[in-house]
């Protein structure tokens, strides 16, 4: 049974999504709860410039969600798997790019000296949990499509220069929900 739901995990979706997974890296960092997040480059394939969680899509050699996002962090951020502390796991999330990522959340040490991917991170910076909690900061706006659907999507104000938005924002308000920061109303 155990290998029915490994290979569930990491086989593609059948819905017509790629299965990929991302970390929601936490770190205690000037006496509180941090989120570490990454900016892409302009270079990478999809999600120009864009703020995001370090993770990807699952390769052929990944056994479980977990190993996905643990070897993009590495890839990415240069963080090794075994700094990681795996904590939890939420609810699938769909994208406009036929992705259907998972949420995996870890602790991760501070200080840390990681070793960003040029090609692929062209910054990494932390924003405290408290300020992500606050209503004030985001409001969920109507966001047209390509293909002419209009759908809300989260918009944060920036912080340090950097916006998180879209399905990070969504996966950031929904996990801070779950920790009972902010109410589901």
């Amino acid at each position: 049974m155990q290998a029915v739901e490994r290979a569930r995990q990491v086989l593609p979706a059948n819905n017509g999504f790629r299965r990929a997974a991302v970390l929601i890296p936490l770190a205690w960092k000037d006496e509180e709860w941090q989120v570490l997040f990454t900016r892409r480059t302009e270079t990478v394939q999809s999600h120009k410039g864009q703020v995001s969680f370090p993770g990807g899509a699952v390769e052929p050699g990944d056994r479980t969600l977990e190993d996905t996002a643990r070897r993009e962090t590495f890839e990415e951020i240069g963080l090794a798997p075994d700094q990681i502390r795996i904590v939890g796991r939420l609810h699938d999330y769909p994208t406009i790019s036929d992705f259907l990522i998972t949420p995996i959340v870890g602790l991760i040490p501070w200080p840390a000296a990681f070793q960003v991917s040029a090609e692929e991170v062209q910054r990494v910076f932390f924003v405290p949990l408290h300020w992500l909690a606050k209503p004030a900061h985001f409001e969920e706006r109507p966001y047209l499509r390509q293909n002419g659907k209009v759908e809300p999507v989260i918009y944060y104000q920036l912080y340090d220069g950097e916006m998180v938005w879209g399905v990070t924002g969504r996966i950031t308000v929904n996990f801070l929900k779950i920790l009972g920061m902010l109410s589901e109303a």
